[in-house]
């Protein structure tokens, strides 16, 4: 199984910046993806930045040009530079993990970090 380590968590004020960094350890698959989600009071999970072991980014709309996505194939870590954070941006973070395999059968699994508070405010 895998197991995600979040860090880098905390309280900001808008405008400011934030990097938050996960350690994936366990059966991580050479096909993969790493990514990072976030969820509100109230709202569902929504995705903010997601990179594949091909380095293939994704980014959701509101944080593009904002929040930087990186991540060591080697070292199964991905970190998330958020600059200019606003209020908005106040969330559970959780680093994500998804191991994929075409052999012997099409498959996907997910892994959940346990979550970091992240919280803009003034």
């Amino acid at each position: 199984q895998v197991q995600l380590v979040e860090s880098g968590g905390g309280l900001v004020q808008p405008g400011g910046s934030l990097r938050l960094s996960c350690a994936a350890s366990g059966k991580i698959f050479s096909m993969n993806s790493m990514g990072w989600y976030r969820q509100a009071p109230g709202k569902e999970r929504e995705l903010v930045a997601s990179m594949t072991s091909r380095g293939t980014t994704n980014y959701a709309d509101s944080v593009k040009g904002r929040f930087t996505i990186a991540r060591d194939n080697d070292k199964n870590t991905v970190s998330l530079q958020m600059n200019s954070l606003k209020p908005e941006d106040t969330a559970v973070y959780y680093c994500s993990l998804r191991n994929s395999q075409w052999t012997p059968i099409p498959a996907t699994i997910d892994y959940w970090g346990q979550g970091t508070q992240v919280t803009v405010s003034s």
